[in-house]
């Protein structure tokens, strides 16, 4: 394999230049160098206007003001050609999880539910139409994700993997024009369903560790190695395959044979999460793959078409983290109506209506950020920084929902089999992984954030040391400072501007007062970030790639403000009471995340209230859902009559007899007095003569559980469920 080498294949990337100088090993540099350069060729693939340095993110912190108009996307259109296909493929999601045959019987999604997706157009949504395609606005796709993702998030998992980390994506973004021909009618009609063959046992978040290899051989490439952890990993399906050919990353499009041979076989193992999936291990020895499969990009290599496609997929999840929300909501409902504590159902306790409350803000903070990010990426952007705080946000809020909220309410239930909880909590933990495990994501989002910078103040500062032959510089020292004095009058003057140049608040107009203070508080953090990053560089210097926990912190706060800014301008406009009261909320909780504060009891007002609304039904964003059955019922009696408060103390409830009709007693003597004293007298003997049945067998001490008691003695039917 050979391509044309660019100037950025050739040049040393910022990564690489500051190891080198901070002293790190020629590996270290080198293998660092080849991601960041990775990541420098799928930046060079967009127009200057939509490259990262002119992002939303990266204007609003290194420039005077925060550019909000594009932080505001415009609605949707009403309706788009794909929409067929999208409801379509939603009613089949439904009405197989209605049915109970989403799984077969290994609990996979099964090749009927497969095969009904792609009649309905499901694995083509991102395809262009010439190919056979629904062509969707990538916008429009994860909203529809989200709906997908509430009836089963499984299925709308398989769909980011085909068509956003799968081979759709490759092949539709770097295939020549005859691949695309040759593989996207495939893809699109769910003939080939795809997945991408990345991590392997030694290389996960660093992908210059993969061993996987692949030879050219006459009109062919032998491939040699082994993957892991490969969603959508079946004999007969495709997989985008990072392989090295002459030691260079590359992508071949590998059709898998259908059955396991000598040179394929797949790699079995117990795998908590993605139960519903097949995810397995792929071993390759000499596997034939033809070399037209080779995807060739304009620049870079297969790292570069690896990256490409991640950032599709953050959004996915994001996307599928607001269903799956929506869904643990919609069932956490009936249940704080049904439970009751002290004679009251739980759902009036405020500890309750927190959860209720905040898993509202977490929902409608997960469609602000899907929203906003979908928006960026169809409207040309690379999306690299806000992809990731979509990702880490939507991750670490379906684990908050999961456990804090959802799990916690239910208590004990949580853990039968069965529960929603129970069946699936490695399911709402595993997205905190995938994409990229949060925290490391995190610190690739601060150097993506500071790289431009370090690029034009730091970087000339470093070099211009390393060529006067200072290894270990230290500006108190005049000589040091002598040799930088151009590069330091450059950075100093950018400092000055930052300090005391002023910054530009805007205002929107007839946003929600609540709304209001979010958005000046953002613009006022955004203020400082570029002070506070560049003080962190400017401190630790060529050590800064060691000081993670210091990265991680910055990161965390200018996501955090990023999420409260676009879930503050989502819900004006939106302009929906419940959506305003909920981005309240959450924005609220950041804000006190960011500052330290402490709730007032105004803010536990708040809670309550918009929890009441949601009890009342006033959350439209979870109208549909599925719920389940709640588990483990105390009916107080075995027909299900359910007794309303206030109870007194109680061993057991009865129903003894078959039912009388009063009304035809009435009717048939006429007097009132006859017929109640007849009733006590008939109903005192058929207790009577079931106490004398039962006698002392009745086992009320050290019952085990329920147990029903069901006797038919000489025309007495007795019916009891002691709880």
């Amino acid at each position: 394999m050979s391509t044309t080498p660019t100037d950025t294949d050739r040049q040393q990337s910022f990564a690489e230049t500051a190891l080198r100088l901070g002293g790190k090993s020629e590996e270290e540099a080198r293998r660092m160098g080849a991601v960041d350069r990775a990541d420098e060729q799928v930046e060079h693939m967009f127009a200057p206007q939509y490259q990262t340095v002119n992002s939303p993110v990266h204007k609003a912190a290194w420039e005077k003001r925060v550019p909000i108009e594009l932080f505001m996307p415009p609605p949707l259109p009403a309706s788009a050609p794909c929409d067929g296909a999208m409801d379509r493929s939603f009613e089949v999601v439904r009405r197989h999880r209605e049915a109970g045959t989403l799984f077969d019987e290994h609990k996979k999604i099964s090749t009927t539910v497969l095969g009904d997706l792609a009649q309905a157009g499901y694995w083509g949504m991102l395809i262009d139409p010439k190919y056979g395609g629904q062509g969707a606005p990538f916008q429009r796709f994860t909203r529809f994700l989200t709906r997908v993702a509430v009836q089963d998030a499984t299925c709308a998992g398989l769909a980011s993997v085909h068509g956003c980390i799968g081979a759709v994506d490759p092949v539709r973004t770097f295939g020549s024009p005859e691949q695309k021909a040759r593989f996207l009618p495939r893809l699109a009609s769910g003939e080939a369903l795809s997945g991408f063959a990345l991590t392997e046992p030694g290389a996960g978040s660093d992908l210059t560790a993969m061993r996987t290899r692949a030879v050219l051989v006459g009109d062919h490439y032998e491939v040699t190695g082994e993957k892991l952890f490969i969603t959508n990993a079946v004999p007969g399906r495709s997989v985008g395959l990072v392989v090295k050919i002459d030691e260079k990353p590359a992508v071949l499009v590998v059709e898998l044979p259908r059955e396991e041979n000598e040179q394929f076989q797949m790699v079995n193992y117990g795998l908590y999460a993605l139960k519903h999936t097949w995810n397995r291990g792929l071993k390759f020895n000499r596997l034939p793959v033809p070399k037209e499969n080779l995807l060739v990009p304009r620049q870079g290599d297969g790292l570069t078409i690896a990256y490409h496609g991640l950032n599709l997929g953050r959004l996915s999840l994001c996307a599928t983290a607001a269903g799956s929300m929506r869904a643990m909501l919609a069932n956490l409902l009936p249940w704080a109506h049904f439970r009751r504590t002290y004679g009251a159902p739980i759902e009036t306790r405020e500890l309750v209506k927190r959860r209720v409350a905040r898993m509202a803000g977490l929902i409608v903070a997960c469609d602000a950020l899907t929203a906003w990010g979908s928006y960026l990426i169809d409207q040309g952007y690379r999306g690299e920084l806000e992809c990731i705080v979509a990702k880490i946000f939507g991750s670490e809020a379906q684990k908050e929902a999961a456990i804090e909220l959802f799990m916690k309410t239910h208590g004990g239930r949580s853990f039968l089999h069965g529960h929603t909880f129970g069946d699936n909590v490695h399911e709402l933990l595993a997205p905190c992984i995938y994409e990229g495990e949060g925290e490391v994501l995190g610190l690739a989002f601060f150097k993506s954030l500071l790289k431009e910078h370090g690029k034009q103040f730091f970087e000339p500062i470093g070099k211009a040391f390393q060529a006067a032959g200072i290894a270990k510089p230290n500006l108190a020292n005049p000589r040091h400072a002598w040799v930088v004095k151009r590069e330091l009058w450059a950075y100093t003057r950018w400092l000055v501007g930052q300090k005391f140049g002023g910054r530009q608040v805007d205002s929107v107009p007839g946003i929600d007062p609540r709304l209001a203070g979010h958005l000046s508080f953002a613009q006022d953090q955004f203020g400082s970030f570029g002070r506070e990053i560049s003080a962190a560089m400017a401190k630790h210097q060529l050590k800064l790639a060691d000081r993670q926990c210091r990265m991680a912190e910055l990161s965390s706060r200018v996501q955090d403000t990023i999420t409260l800014l676009v879930t503050a301008l989502h819900a004006h406009q939106k302009r929906d009471e419940v959506t305003t009261a909920a981005a309240d909320i959450v924005c609220q909780d950041l804000r006190r995340k960011l500052t330290g504060e402490r709730p007032s009891d105004a803010y536990f007002r708040d809670l309550s209230k918009l929890a009441d609304t949601i009890v009342g039904g006033g959350f439209e964003a979870i109208a549909g859902a599925p719920v389940a059955e709640i588990l483990m019922k105390y009916e107080e009696d075995v027909l299900g009559v359910e007794y309303s408060p206030p109870r007194g103390p109680r061993r057991a409830a009865l129903i003894v007899g078959k039912p009388i009709d009063v009304g035809a007693r009435l009717k048939e003597s006429g007097k009132l007095k006859a017929v109640v004293s007849s009733l006590t007298t008939e109903l005192e003997s058929r207790i009577q003569t079931l106490l004398d049945e039962i006698g002392p067998g009745l086992p009320f001490p050290g019952i085990d559980g329920r147990k029903m008691i069901d006797a038919d003695r000489g025309g007495l039917d007795v019916a009891a469920s002691v709880v």
